[in-house]
């Protein structure tokens, strides 16, 4: 087969969900519904988070990360997806097929560090609440948000030179939503066994450790919240790491599906529903699950927006 490479003045192919699906108009109408609300609930989110002094602590702090990463990843994604289908144009160039691969990975790979980091802080705020205020002073909460976006931008730096510096075939179409590793190696016309255990390797040593830190936090949350003798306490302990467990369980399954489980478990029709659940049904849902329940946060919705605009008993 012949090579194809950038300096071939034409893009990849992404042949998405979109194309694939029995009723494309109605699920292209349901994907922009569930875009709107990711960037509606999770910009709310943002502005509550920032406007409303009583929530400058470090829980909504990494709260509000979690939203800015959700907000960001669907937009790598989504509109793209969106306008191709309409514009009936599915090309990608080289270059913005890389960016789109190194977005992708930074911030996936930051949420994933982020989410142990909040597990963290819910172990500390239940477990040891006298010491909270030294253990997650600010300096302590904008050095882990650093470190999520360091690490993951550095990690997603590497995956993505050295994915794309393998020659690619002339059958450029890539079956899947965007620009990933797994679907890129299939395109490429070199021994890619090595790099794909890399990649399996990799991926199980950034994925695991975090998730170990998580199951370990609510573990002891847990032993903690059953020995608790008040039971409105023991209640809010259970509602709060409820929301972040349940959000946990979509990343890491999704996650896991895509980088851990060998590629003979993978096909493009599965990859491709995984990929619109993490990149477009999670991050509408994340900000949902976290505010829903939660009174604070409905408390500073009320209060940044007004209570004209926003009646006591509606929900966000």
């Amino acid at each position: 087969m012949e090579l194809w490479n950038s300096t071939s003045g034409s893009g990849f192919i992404l042949v998405g969900i979109l194309n694939n699906s029995v009723y494309p108009e109605l699920f292209c109408a349901t994907i922009a519904v569930l875009y709107m609300l990711a960037l509606t609930s999770n910009g709310l989110l943002l502005l509550v988070i920032t406007m409303d002094t009583r929530l400058h602590v470090p829980m909504y702090l990494l709260l509000g990360q979690l939203s800015l990463m959700d907000l960001l990843f669907t937009s790598v994604v989504t509109p793209k997806a969106l306008v191709d289908f309409l514009s009936r144009d599915n090309t990608i160039s080289f270059g913005g097929c890389a960016l789109q691969m190194f977005l992708a990975l930074t911030l996936g790979g930051a949420e994933d560090l982020l989410l142990a980091f909040m597990a963290y802080d819910r172990y500390v705020a239940i477990c040891h609440p006298l010491n909270y205020m030294v253990l997650m002073r600010p300096r302590v909460c904008w050095l882990m948000v650093a470190t999520s976006w360091i690490l993951a931008s550095l990690s997603a730096l590497a995956y993505t030179a050295y994915t794309m510096h393998y020659p690619f075939c002339k059958a450029r179409k890539i079956r899947h939503l965007l620009c990933e590793i797994p679907p890129l190696l299939k395109l490429a016309c070199a021994d890619t066994s090595r790099y794909e255990l890399m990649v399996y390797v990799m991926g199980v040593t950034f994925l695991i450790p975090p998730l170990a830190a998580i199951l370990v936090s609510y573990a002891l949350i847990l032993f903690m919240v059953l020995h608790m003798s008040s039971s409105e306490g023991r209640k809010k302990a259970l509602v709060t790491c409820s929301s972040h467990l349940t959000v946990v369980g979509m990343f890491y399954g999704a996650a896991t599906f895509m980088y851990v489980l060998p590629s003979s478990f993978h096909s493009p029709k599965q990859d491709n529903v995984i990929s619109v659940f993490y990149t477009i049904v999670t991050p509408a849902l994340n900000p949902l699950i976290y505010s829903l329940r939660n009174k604070e946060v409905m408390g500073a919705l009320r209060r940044v927006l007004g209570k004209h605009m926003l009646p006591a008993h509606s929900t966000f």
